[in-house]
């Protein structure tokens, strides 16, 4: 019978090299390009692919970063109709104290005036403020203390893989001169890894793009003042600051404190493509958009979305698998689906695809029993680069992750009537008796 050459099939591990890729793994600095931050990330938001990481699942304080919570929070306060952007507050003693230290990034709030939720949110994401988004926190929460406990519950919600919420705006605790939230320390500090932030901010874009609305905008005037933004990669109308700008760039949070250093989570769309960056623990101004640039360039030139593995795809030599019980003795199996990536230019040969059938489906002799539908998944085949397969780690998203498809029988066949089947088991009693 044809299905005995498969008999043996369960046992093996099928690799067939595919024209390919290069797919950046886990914690891994290609040639191509380094970066002198301590962590960073590139993410390329449709797939979610991570195509660069250097040290990016450790936490470190991201300072101003932070208040990219504070925004999706108000964003989808918003978006409910639980908040309104023309809906008003007074502030706090302690916003007013606040926003009159030298110290932090200050507007300088009046008492006994009424802001919109909207002046507080453009302060806040455009000049970094602190003391407008305390008055925010205060709005939702009733005391920055019940915000930061909502702030990491939805860090929860968003799956944030590394993150620590202390306060609202990103500032140290013990700089807040005992004024930190309740129910934190003074020792306490926000914490977020590259990945994170990275996470929460393709979040914001996916979830909220009007967050790029406000996040592009270069200054704006404000109670009466000039407020500029700090990422410097927009267009500024200043010949220093515009040496860094990087056409494209819309967005999205800086962050400066002395024991986070300097820290920026980046986005930018270019020929309908977007990058999200993270650089944490930058040295200077300069180093960490100098670096943020060098990793959109490097996202943006060297990396292509292509076609791995096309639907219906058959692997040279194992187009089929046996049958038993059925009106035919084997059945022609194929990919269910294509496997399409982003991959880096150059190097498809890195790239190969493991087929393996599923054992469940199979009995002791490793064929398929009558009857198959077609559709039926007889196995799968998974994507490997140098050897190693792709994990879920490889994306920044879970639900993006393609890492595997399906292999399926690609046509029906139809179970024996029992008249044939009793003369097959005949037929075998005899065989096996002599």
């Amino acid at each position: 019978m044809k299905g005995k050459h498969y008999n043996k099939l369960i046992a093996l591990t099928l690799t067939v090299t595919l024209f390919a890729i290069t797919i950046m793994l886990p914690n891994t600095t290609f040639a191509a390009v380094e970066t002198s931050v301590e962590t960073a990330i590139i993410v390329d938001v449709e797939s979610g692919r991570v195509l660069y990481d250097k040290n990016a699942d450790e936490a470190l304080p991201p300072a101003s970063m932070t208040k990219m919570m504070t925004e999706y929070i108000v964003l989808e306060k918003v978006n409910d109709g639980e908040l309104d952007w023309e809906d008003t507050t007074e502030i706090s003693d302690y916003a007013y104290d606040l926003s009159a230290d030298n110290r932090f990034s200050g507007i300088g709030l009046r008492k006994n005036v009424e802001y919109k939720v909207k002046d507080l949110y453009d302060a806040m994401a455009i000049y970094s403020d602190n003391a407008t988004t305390v008055a925010l926190a205060e709005m939702i929460s009733g005391s920055e203390g019940e915000f930061v406990k909502l702030m990491n519950q939805k860090g929860e919600e968003l799956g944030l893989p590394d993150f620590k919420f202390v306060n609202a705006t990103g500032l140290d605790n013990d700089t807040l001169n005992g004024n930190h939230p309740e129910g934190t320390k003074a020792e306490d500090t926000n914490l977020l890894s590259a990945r994170s932030a990275a996470l929460l901010a393709y979040h914001l874009v996916v979830d909220y793009p009007e967050v790029l609305e406000v996040a592009s905008i270069p200054s704006k005037e404000f109670d009466g003042q000039m407020l500029t933004n700090y990422n410097w990669m927009l267009k500024h109308d200043a010949s220093f600051i515009d040496q860094f700008y990087y056409e494209g760039v819309d967005g999205l949070k800086t962050g400066n404190t002395e024991l986070a250093g300097k820290t920026f989570t980046g986005t930018a769309e270019k020929d309908g493509r977007r990058l999200i960056t993270v650089v944490m623990k930058a040295d200077s101004e300069v180093e960490r958009f100098q670096e943020t640039a060098k990793l959109l360039d490097y996202g943006f030139d060297d990396f292509e979305q292509a076609e791995l593995l096309p639907s219906n795809s058959v692997i040279e030599e194992h187009e089929i698998l046996a049958v038993t019980k059925g009106k035919e003795d084997h059945v022609n199996i194929a990919t269910a689906e294509a496997i399409d990536l982003m991959i880096e230019k150059g190097t498809e040969e890195d790239y190969s695809v493991i087929f393996e059938l599923d054992e469940s489906k199979l009995d002791d002799d490793g064929n398929l029993e009558a009857p198959v539908k077609k559709g039926d998944k007889v196995g799968q085949a998974t994507i490997t680069y140098d050897e190693k397969p792709l994990t879920k780690s490889d994306y920044l998203v879970d639900d993006k992750a393609v890492i595997a498809v399906d292999v399926i029988a690609t046509e029906d066949v139809e179970k024996k009537n029992w008249f044939s089947l009793t003369i097959d088991s005949v037929v075998d009693f005899f065989k096996n008796l002599f």
